[in-house]
């Protein structure tokens, strides 16, 4: 049975179980309806708290799980400290160490310390640095078809691999999930997206999100959750799935989506965890919002040139480009069948001379895989260095490429400096094509280097060790918190006055992501824990002025264009300038976590009803914006430098007015509570 709560003309309600007619006598007739769900729609049903499942409806899910990385985990697990719950209430929490792994000084060392002892606490599962990419382990050991997954990492939907409802969030939101709070957002359009055929020799599923990333674009999933379907989905394996669902984030969407069916559950079985496993597909004649066809068979290798992971085109089309560097791994593609591969092709052949090469493997287990299947061989002999099993490089925590340098990463994300160096050119690309750069030096479509292809079997066992994974405490009343001087007291934003005042500190274009904001790398990455001296970096990409001046400014305003705050999870993006009085942002549109992360903190997020008044608008306008009553959704900003009135809109319900009101989320719980 379907469940609306919507009023629909001429006298009609759809309801739960049935049609209620309301003719002209006034009298209700009701008729049994039968609808057909999506395999989204059946998840998101099974663990609906509020709301309905019209698209747009405002609705809070049930959590079943949550994962932390070290970069977003201290100052989530700081916030859980505050609302002050003895133990989490979810079925299984787990906080990874695999971020800030470079301990060059005593700040990360610190925040690890602090990571375990609150993991011990709390009744949360550590793992320990070491044991692999949150995303890679978390598929490997914990994740399960059908259960919901809150992450304070972008990339979190990988879960969505093995049939889960994975989203990535602030670790605001986290820590509310760990607390037993619902998760709110919007529901969510349901994109189909219809797989025929079977990927050909040398193509595998990055050269698939890499296709619908170039047909949709990075803002072609904001507000939808892409859903894998169709005869080609059964020629998957499940790390390809894991890696078509992961980069489902650079397209802006709630999350990605693949059946649980017969290739998951031998997955699941190979990794001593057929129990979790069960069969969940989509009914059989049920729709979609919109759909999407790719022919597996016809794809072929391709490249997201800088410095967006949309910006695709075919390896052919820049063949000859030199190479500079190469780097393996990430959460994206670094499981035992991406490292197969590349054993494969580099089994007798050397590194060209004129680049570097690295790989990071995705865990631990990956790890012991390739040691004991004689994989890692023929990668050693090849001239490949190799990393921890880290995030490291992906989010410029060392092997940064050379000034000006052409990187070829199996990452996720080729935003400009993300990589440590700003000024180098970083290209997504398949393992196969990762390979035939490295052997070539120049960019070579793999199905030209002659080499016979490889048919990658999953392995029946895997090797199964946990020793790394430590269980929270039996006695945690004996447990004590162990607290560095880099740990810092967490901010809070004030309540919100009835005016907003202000200058405009910057104002910035479309697609600015929150590596734009908030910059990661080996030198701002330790100081996460401490808001005060990581507020320095706020929009260093972009202006390195930016902290002084809020400061000077007393806060102020930031304009935008559209798909503002794309990309990471991290809600420093929005803590860190809230920390400098940032007050509002008024843009052309939001992504969606970075929205949610705007609201957690306090500062109110607003969008243009006319496009054309952002030009309206320049840096060191002066700005007032009166705010005592939200209920509208319409609101005007006083240009009081220019003498004009721009209308905008705010997209916050009820309760999220509250919460601004408040001050942000967490003085908002604790008022509740």
């Amino acid at each position: 049975m379907w469940r609306f709560e919507q009023k629909l003309p001429f006298g009609l309600i759809l309801s739960e179980k049935s049609l209620k007619f309301y003719l002209d006598d006034n009298v209700q007739h009701d008729v049994v309806i039968n609808m057909k769900l999506n395999l989204t729609q059946k998840i998101i049903k099974e663990h609906l708290i509020s709301g309905d499942l019209t698209p747009g409806a405002a609705i809070s899910i049930r959590i079943d799980q949550t994962l932390t990385q070290d970069a977003t985990g201290t100052m989530a697990y700081l916030q859980f400290e505050a609302l002050e719950i003895p133990k989490v209430k979810t079925e299984l929490s787990v906080s990874y160490v695999d971020h800030n792994m470079l301990q060059s000084g005593y700040e990360n060392a610190d925040d690890h310390r602090f990571l375990q002892s609150i993991a011990a606490k709390y009744g949360i599962y550590f793992s320990r640095p070491g044991n692999g990419i949150c995303h890679q382990v978390h598929l490997e050991r914990f994740g399960a078809p059908g259960k919901t997954l809150l992450g304070s990492d972008s990339h979190t939907p990988t879960g969505g691999g093995i049939g889960m409802i994975a989203i990535g969030a602030g670790g605001l939101d986290v820590a509310l999930a760990m607390g037993g709070q619902p998760f709110y957002l919007r529901m969510p359009k349901i994109v189909g997206i219809k797989l025929t055929g079977k990927l050909q020799p040398f193509v595998s599923g990055k050269d698939v999100i890499l296709e619908v990333l170039r047909r949709l674009t990075v803002k072609g999933g904001v507000g939808k959750v892409m859903e894998y379907y169709g005869d080609g989905v059964a020629n998957l394996e499940v790390p390809d799935r894991a890696t078509i669902t992961n980069m489902g984030a650079e397209l802006g969407a709630t999350t990605s989506v693949f059946p649980s069916d017969e290739k998951t559950r031998q997955y699941l079985s190979a990794q001593q965890r057929e129990q979790v496993w069960k069969e969940l597909t989509a009914d059989p004649g049920c729709t979609y919002d919109e759909e999407l066809i790719i022919d597996l068979d016809q794809l072929e290798p391709m490249v997201a040139q800088p410095h967006m992971p949309d910006n695709v085109v075919r390896v052919r089309d820049i063949a000859g480009l030199k190479v500079d560097q190469v780097a393996f791994g990430s959460c994206t593609n670094s499981s035992v069948r991406d490292l197969a591969v590349m054993a494969h092709m580099l089994r007798g052949r050397k590194v060209h001379t004129g680049l570097s090469a690295g790989l990071s493997p995705g865990s631990k287990q990956v790890f012991d895989e390739i040691v004991h299947n004689g994989d890692l061989i023929p990668i050693v002999e090849a001239g490949v260095r190799i990393l921890e099993s880290s995030c490291g490089a992906c989010i410029g925590m060392g092997f940064s490429p050379p000034t000006e340098g052409v990187t070829v990463r199996t990452f996720n994300r080729n935003f400009l400096g993300r990589t440590g160096t700003k000024n180098a050119k970083a290209y997504l690309v398949s393992p196969e094509t990762a390979v035939a750069c490295a052997i070539t030096g120049e960019f070579t479509d793999p199905r030209d280097l002659g080499i016979a292809p490889i048919q990658t079997k999953m392995p029946d066992q895997f090797r199964v060790d946990d020793s790394m994974v430590i269980p929270p405490s039996q006695e945690p009343e004996k447990v004590e918190i162990i607290r560095g001087p880099n740990i810092k007291p967490l901010p809070l934003a004030e309540k919100m006055p009835e005016v907003l005042k202000g200058v405009v500190l910057l104002k910035v274009e479309d697609n600015i992501t929150t590596d734009h904001i908030m910059p990661a790398g080996a030198k701002i990455l330790p100081l996460r824990s401490n808001i005060p001296a990581i507020s320095e970096h706020v929009f260093e990409v972009i202006d390195p002025t930016f902290p002084a001046r809020a400061k000077q400014a007393g806060g102020g305003f930031v304009i935008g264009g559209h798909n503002y705050g794309q990309g990471s999870s991290r809600e420093h993006a929005a803590l860190a300038p809230m920390y400098l009085g940032l007050k509002a942002v008024l843009v052309k549109s939001f992504a969606r976590i970075h929205l949610a992360n705007l609201i957690n903190f306090g500062i109110l997020p607003l969008t243009f009803v006319n496009e054309a008044d952002y030009d309206k608008i320049t840096k060191d306008d002066q700005l007032e914006i009166p705010v005592r009553d939200l209920s509208s959704g319409k609101l005007g900003v006083h240009n009081t430098t220019k003498g004009i009135l721009i209308p905008v809109l705010h997209p916050l319900n009820e309760r999220e007015i509250e919460i601004m009101k408040a001050g942000g989320s967490l003085a908002y719980a604790k008022a509740k509570a």
